[in-house]
């Protein structure tokens, strides 16, 4: 189920994916834990990992859309593939990818063909991308943009600063959102030019998260790739696109600290046994696992979505805030859990661990911050929950295919008129395990809570509405990608006695908010439920855990 760098062989892919996914693999188990390490340490650049991904087309292979050679599509499988194993073996090598990735997304939106061919050659000739949409004074806020363009004989000078913008030192195509008198543009800059100013890293980390500045930057009409409506659209697009490496990033991070957190506390002795006897421990490292098998479930079922996505089915916009949000903050929790177990060795220089501990809280507020995402969420409840409609069957997609809808999306408006497939389906296909039967009346209750319209304008009350929600939608992509895989039902049941737990956590969170109703603080009081135990079932799921000790451990 984990990715395993010593079994792991991507047969669900063709043969030139394998080849580079292995490659990938390959590069960092022959330079081994002791330097990437260091580099880390260092914060050295990581001109390596550039350098073998110009020599083997890594990203130019991935990233290109269909069009542009052989074995090159926007293939959201082999991208989620490759996004694990760098998140894997670093957060840093992960965020060079992602950030390019974000990068090219107003370029394959674009009509200006003259610019997507150039993006496509420096892809080719091993660049990096840039994705300047932040600022210093109002973040990713689009609607007030302070980057400025001012018309000229040949086009525009653009003028302003860009904060937070990863690869900005380096990459050969940046994305620039900016205004004009007449409305939003985004155009394409190159860090290399005399007018782009490089301003400094503002992370200390081997990362490079940087801000610039633009000073009287001749932008050609040439350069322009969105105006207008279009613009706006473009941006954030873009970050459907893109910020959805984000939770595969997470399950990376996880699964090689779980491998390195198991491995160490089975083989550490206390009062003259395994420190894994103690039932405390079990219980925290069982509940680890199980999150983390769910997180890469939901995710994998996710991928199947967007890449069956056209103008008549946008589900996806509600799965990708949830693998943005409920993704990557379940890998907060399966590293905490791991922590609470490895305890001191959590800390030391020369784990993997403590670098997790550190990159995996980033992920969860590289995108707005949790709250901005349970926000997109809730716009999806009305219909999800209560207006189901008829959908065909999507199957498992890692067939050789270009997602090309993802880069003519159209206007981001109209989430609240979103359509969704019958959720109860899923869970009435696994009613006979227990706890997805009592998870269900969790969920079916969640039905009849009745939110009051003044309530609406209370976000701290939503957002604990949403949490729940969020849980709903989190247990039916699940059960689908179970029903698809052939989950072993030990483990599927044990998942669900997870997602009773925090419902009822979530529900004790509503009753306490000062704007709760008193009809709602008993709605909340009902849904503290206890999932059904089973010695057997968590003893199998115990052996599983046992399973990963020495499974894996880089070399030296």
């Amino acid at each position: 189920m984990l990715f395993n760098p010593n079994t792991t062989d991507f047969a669900q892919f063709d043969a030139e994916t394998r080849r580079l996914l292995r490659a990938t693999v390959d590069f960092f188990e022959e330079r081994g834990k002791k330097e990437l390490i260091d580099r880390y340490i260092n914060r050295a650049w990581y001109d390596d990992f550039l350098a073998f991904s110009a020599k083997e087309g890594l990203f130019a292979t991935f990233m290109t859309p269909g069009g542009h050679g052989a074995d090159k599509r926007w293939d959201t499988a082999r991208n989620a593939a490759l996004s694990e194993i760098l998140g894997f073996y670093g957060l840093d090598y992960w965020y060079v990818w992602q950030v390019t990735v974000l990068g090219l997304g107003p370029v394959w939106q674009s009509a200006n063909q003259a610019a997507r061919d150039h993006a496509a050659q420096l892809l080719d000739d091993g660049h990096v991308m840039a994705f300047g949409l932040s600022e210093r004074s109002h973040g990713a806020d689009i609607y007030s943009t302070d980057m400025v363009l001012t018309p000229t004989d040949s086009g525009y000078v653009a003028n302003g600063t860009k904060y937070y913008i990863g690869n900005g030192n380096v990459a050969g195509l940046v994305s620039v959102f900016g205004k004009t008198a007449d409305g939003y543009i985004f155009f394409k800059a190159d860090s290399r030019h005399p007018n782009y100013h490089l301003i400094k890293n503002v992370v200390n980390k081997q990362m490079y998260v940087s801000t610039f500045e633009l000073r009287d930057y001749p932008v050609r009409e040439e350069d322009v790739l969105h105006t207008g409506q279009a613009a706006f659209d473009a941006a954030l697009n873009t970050v459907n696109v893109g910020k959805f490496n984000l939770c595969t990033a997470a399950i990376g991070i996880c699964e090689h600290a779980m491998y390195e957190a198991v491995t160490h506390a089975h083989r550490r002795m206390l009062y003259g046994k395994p420190v894994t006897n103690f039932p405390h421990v079990r219980r925290e490292l069982a509940d680890a696992y199980v999150r983390l098998v769910a997180m890469k479930l939901f995710s994998d079922r996710a991928v199947d979505y967007f890449r069956s996505a056209g103008p008549d089915d946008r589900r996806y916009l509600l799965f990708n805030p949830m693998t943005k949000m409920k993704v990557t903050t379940e890998g907060e929790r399966v590293i905490d859990l791991m922590w609470d177990v490895i305890a001191a060795k959590g800390f030391e220089a020369d784990t993997y661990f403590d670098k997790a501990a550190m990159d995996i809280r980033g992920l969860p507020k590289l995108e707005g911050t949790v709250h901005v995402n349970l926000a997109l969420i809730l716009k999806f409840m009305p219909n999800y929950l209560h207006s189901p409609a008829v959908f065909d069957e999507v199957p498992t997609r890692t067939d050789a295919a270009d997602d090309e809808f993802l880069f003519r999306q159209g206007p981001a408006r109209g989430l609240g008129a979103i359509r969704f497939h019958d959720w109860r389906i899923a869970y009435d296909k696994f009613a006979a395990l227990p706890n997805v039967a009592e998870f269900r009346k969790q969920a079916d209750a969640l039905r009849g809570l009745e939110v009051a319209k003044e309530q609406h304008a209370d976000l701290d009350f939503l957002l604990s509405v949403g949490q729940l929600f969020a849980l709903v939608v989190y247990g039916h992509l699940i059960l689908e990608q179970a029903e698809l895989t052939g989950l072993d039902h030990a483990l599927l049941d044990e998942i669900f006695a997870v997602l009773v737990r925090d419902f009822a956590q979530h529900a004790t969170d509503l009753h306490g908010k000062t704007t709760t109703t008193d009809e709602q603080a008993a709605w909340a009081l009902a849904q503290i439920r206890r999932p059904i135990a089973d010695e057997a079932r968590t003893a199998a799921v115990w052996e599983q855990v046992l399973a990963l000790v020495g499974a894996y451990e880089m070399r030296p």
